[in-house]
């Protein structure tokens, strides 16, 4: 029988995981994985004492094994880290993806799931075979899908995963917990970034990056409308926190040297919209679906995402001098470098690949 780890945060959804997996005679060893990190004055800390109890109580109900694996330097190395320098340098970060990547299948894995055959969680995600070769694919519940959250994640990693509840709606998964009586049956979702735990991402980015006062222009004028506190505290397509009259005004470029904000105005300014995504990087995630053809200079029709929604975009992948980029039929609103663009099949259905977004020149 194959060895299965369940990852179990004790929220509804893995908590579901656990009681369908034992409900089909298999019994995962539970594991809760400390993250966030605590600095030297315990700045940060993502408070896990009721998510715990939650989780040892589902453990001991079915009967499962339950350990804790403190993974707090590995966060705060890989993710942490990685979010500050990312946004330092004006980008846009995506800490959720580095997450997924190189910490719940990454150092988890060095540390505890290579004893294991799969790995099971709670995320909104499938998986398929495609001719001998596993794919991440879509859920069901188009609203929750996250698998723009694991397009990082390798054939490895993939070939591992398994995703019990990735073939049902949410209002599903609701209903299973109440019916089974689980503690997380009305917990709500989880929101934000989990290493800053109260704390809000403003003040996070003041005490490591501090504030320098620049202006705020007009894009389209040249116009100085007033001043902000530092770049880093603004992020491309951003309407809130300008305090602006005469508004809405909308973040559409950012010069980091000079740390000027350009601003357009209206709720639908042009220069909140692009037709090009350029890529740094690609990134299949298994089978290279079309890697002879972008050799070849040929165009691939695909659906694509650039932020976590619903609505996938069509748009034509292309390989050019420079790399990678994807052409939409559509303008896209809110291009932020940093960022990490899926690209899906045709059919919206296959993970294919994913790739940071670079500057759009």
């Amino acid at each position: 029988m194959e060895r299965i780890a369940a990852l179990v945060s004790g929220g509804v959804d893995s908590s579901v995981v656990v009681h369908l997996l034992c409900e089909q005679g298999t019994k995962p060893d539970i594991f809760y994985i400390r993250i966030g990190m605590e600095d030297e004055e315990g700045y940060i800390d993502c408070p896990a004492e009721e998510d715990i109890e939650i989780t040892q109580f589902i453990a001991k109900r079915y009967g499962c094994r339950f350990e804790e694996v403190n993974l707090h330097r590995e966060y705060w190395d890989n993710v942490v880290a990685y979010t500050i320098d990312s946004v330092r340098r004006g980008l846009t970060p995506n800490p959720d993806v580095m997450c997924n990547k190189l910490i719940k299948f990454g150092a988890f894995e060095q540390r505890r799931g290579h004893d294991y055959d799969r790995i099971a969680t709670g995320h909104y995600a499938t998986t398929c075979t495609v001719d001998g070769t596993p794919f991440l694919a879509t859920a069901k519940d188009p609203v929750k899908d996250q698998t723009d959250f694991l397009s990082q994640l390798d054939s490895k990693q993939i070939a591992k995963l398994m995703f019990p509840i990735g073939g049902m709606m949410k209002s599903e998964v609701r209903g299973i917990a109440h019916a089974a009586h689980l503690p997380s049956a009305d917990r709500k979702d989880s929101q934000g970034i989990c290493f800053l735990g109260k704390i809000n991402y403003n003040d996070f980015l003041r005490r490591y990056l501090g504030e320098r006062e620049g202006k705020i222009v007009e894009l389209e004028t040249g116009r100085v409308l007033g001043t902000h506190r530092g770049y880093w505290f603004h992020t491309i397509g951003q309407r809130k926190g300008l305090f602006l009259s005469g508004g809405p005004w909308f973040v559409v470029k950012k010069d980091i040297d000079e740390n000027v904000l350009y601003v357009s105005q209206g709720y639908d300014p042009d220069a909140q919209y692009g037709n090009v995504v350029n890529l740094e990087g690609y990134h299949p995630l298994t089978g290279d679906l079309w890697g002879d053809r972008l050799e070849r200079g040929e165009t691939v029709d695909v659906k694509f995402k650039i932020r976590h929604t619903p609505d996938f975009a069509q748009g034509h992948l292309m390989r050019t001098d420079r790399g990678y980029r994807i052409e939409s039929d559509v303008r896209v609103q809110g291009i932020a470098a940093g960022q990490y663009a899926t690209i899906y099949d045709n059919d919206a259905h296959l993970v294919v690949a994913s790739g940071m977004i670079g500057a759009n020149v």
